[in-house]
Order: C-alpha cells, then sequence, then structure tokens
C-alpha cells in the first residue's frame, strides 16, 4: 500500500505516520529523504517516484507512507492509481502554537506568515481522505480512523 501524508507544517503527518507504521510495518519517507536515490535533485524525485509507483500498482508486499508538505509534490502524484491520499489539516491558531514549540516559544513574522500561506494552499487540494487534527483527536484515534476507512 502507498500512503502519501500531506498538509501544512504542524499537523501532525509525522506522528500519525509512525503510529500507523507500527501496524503496517513499512517505509516512511518524509520530506525530502527522496535524496537518498540520487545526488541530483531531479534524478533522485524520478527514481523515487517510480518506487512509489512500483508499491502501488504491482503486488509487492510492502507498504510506504510517504510524509510531505509540498503541495507540487502531491500534485506529481496524483495520478499515481492506488494510492491513499490524506489530507492533516489544523486550525491555524493551532499550527502556529504547535510550530513555536519547536522554536522554544517563538514565532517570527516571516515564519508565521509561511504557515498562512501554506494553510490557505493545502485547502485547495482534493484528497481521499482529510484529518482535523485540531479536533482533539488522538494519534491513536486519527491511526483508527484511517484504518477504519481504509480497511487496514
Amino acid at each position: 500500500m502507498l500512503f502519501i501524508f500531506m498538509g501544512a507544517s504542524c499537523t501532525g503527518k509525522t506522528s500519525v505516520a509512525n503510529e500507523l507504521n507500527k501496524t503496517i510495518q513499512g517505509d516512511i519517507y518524509t520530506g525530502k529523504d527522496y535524496l537518498r536515490f540520487s545526488r541530483n535533485s531531479d534524478e533522485a524525485w524520478g527514481k523515487f517516484k517510480e518506487k512509489l509507483i512500483d508499491v502501488s500498482t504491482k503486488d509487492i508486499d510492502t507498504s510506504i507512507i510517504y510524509v510531505t508538505n509540498e503541495i507540487d509534490h502531491v500534485n506529481e502524484l496524483s495520478l499515481i492509481k492506488d494510492a491513499i491520499f490524506i489530507k492533516f489539516t489544523a486550525d491555524l491558531e493551532t499550527i502556529k502554537t504547535r510550530f513555536s514549540q519547536r522554536m522554544n516559544g517563538n514565532l517570527p513574522d516571516p515564519v508565521a506568515k509561511m504557515l498562512e500561506r501554506q494553510s490557505n494552499d493545502w485547502k485547495k487540494v482534493e484528497v481521499d481522505f482529510c484529518l482535523d487534527t485540531s479536533s482533539g483527536v488522538t494519534v491513536k484515534e486519527s491511526v483508527n480512523m484511517i484504518r477504519d476507512r481504509f480497511r487496514i
């Protein structure tokens, strides 16, 4: 199975990926992990996409969770059949609070504006399933919703 976990920063993608992976025992790729495939970023992305397509379309007994906040990557992957696209959202104040915790309680204005842009950009992206992690849903509850929805 191929899962594409996507959304703005600090929406819970990686936390849920790590918890789901305890069940599916697959590989998790986050951010620019695809650069492991080549020193040249275009070549690395091409090889990584091939791997994702293989996992999704061939009868391969493995799973991959790709965690990204890059809309361009998601757009390129949108044609992969049988991939499961899950968008993670949270209200903007929750995202800012979570991000500021990463920065020792400080959230500079340029970072806040970047988070606002990201949040707005992701609203337009169509997916198979959307999880709002600002609604008090725990990581385990999020995983259970995914497992129930996709019969994992």
